[in-house]
C-alpha cells in the first residue's frame, strides 16, 4: 500500500516532467523495483529544473524591500541591538527554509498565541509551500513602551507554491519584543523574540504592541493565501 502512494505522489511530478519522455524512464525504474524515494528524488529535481525561476522584485521596486539609504555597520552584532533582532529575523525564516517548523516556533514569543501553539498546528500553516525563502531588510531603530524594547524587520518572503510550483512573492513586517534590561529580568525575556508578523507598513511612526491580538489575522505567520503576490 505504501508503494501504491508513493508512487500515486509522484504523479504531478511526472506530468511536469512529460514533455520530453523522462516520465516513462522513471515508471521503468519503479517497476524493476528502484528505490521509490531516489525515484521521486530524481523526477523532482528534474522537474523543479523547467519550473519558472525564482526572481522576486529587487529592492526598491515594487514588492521588493525598501531601499536603507544607512551604511550597514561593520562592527560587532550585539544580540540586544537592532540588528540582533534582524538576525533572529534572518534564522527564523532559515529554519523554515529548511522545514524546520518546529525550531522557528521556538522563536516566537513563548506567551503569544503563535508561540504557544501545538507543533501541529503552527506545522500546518506552511502545508501550502514547496519551498519558503526569504530577504531580511534593514531594522528600525529599538522603541520603548511598558519596559519592552520593540523593532520591526521588513522582510521578502518569496518561494513555490506545494500545489503547483508556481512562484511567488509577499512583504512582510516582523515586530520583534524584548524585555528591557531591568531588575528581575530573566536573560531568556531579555533576547528578542518575534511578537507578530503582518503586512508592511512603511513610515510606522512606532511599533505595534501587537502582544494583545497576538494570533489575529493580521499578525499571523505567512499562510498560502496571506496577501501573497503571484508572479
Amino acid at each position: 500500500m505504501r508503494g501504491s502512494l508513493t508512487a500515486s505522489a509522484l504523479l504531478p511530478l511526472l506530468l511536469v516532467a512529460a514533455c520530453d519522455g523522462r516520465e516513462e524512464s522513471a515508471i521503468d525504474n519503479l517497476a524493476n523495483g528502484a528505490n521509490t524515494v531516489q525515484v521521486e528524488n530524481n523526477v523532482r529535481a528534474e522537474a523543479m529544473a523547467l519550473m519558472e525561476p525564482l526572481n522576486p522584485p529587487a529592492p526598491g521596486t515594487p514588492g521588493g524591500l525598501p531601499v536603507d539609504p544607512a551604511p550597514i555597520s561593520e562592527g560587532a552584532i550585539t544580540p540586544d541591538s537592532a540588528q540582533g533582532a534582524a538576525q533572529v529575523v534572518q534564522g527564523y525564516y532559515g529554519l523554515l527554509e529548511e522545514k524546520r517548523f518546529v525550531d522557528a516556533q521556538d522563536l516566537w514569543s513563548p506567551t503569544g498565541a503563535i508561540g504557544s501553539q501545538d507543533d501541529a498546528h503552527f506545522v500546518a500553516r506552511f502545508r501550502g509551500f514547496g519551498e519558503i525563502h526569504a530577504n531580511v531588510g534593514a531594522p528600525s531603530e529599538p522603541e520603548g513602551a511598558a519596559g519592552s524594547l520593540y523593532v520591526t524587520v521588513p522582510v521578502q518572503v518569496y518561494g513555490r507554491l506545494a500545489a503547483n510550483g508556481r512562484p511567488w512573492h509577499v512583504l512582510r513586517q516582523v515586530t520583534l519584543r524584548r524585555v528591557n534590561d531591568v531588575p528581575g529580568s530573566t536573560e531568556e525575556q531579555r533576547r528578542w523574540h518575534i511578537e507578530a508578523i503582518g503586512p508592511y507598513a512603511p513610515l510606522v511612526e512606532a511599533p505595534v504592541d501587537a502582544g494583545a491580538d497576538n494570533g489575529a489575522p493580521p499578525t499571523q505567520g505567512i499562510s498560502a493565501t496571506d496577501g501573497m503576490a503571484r508572479r
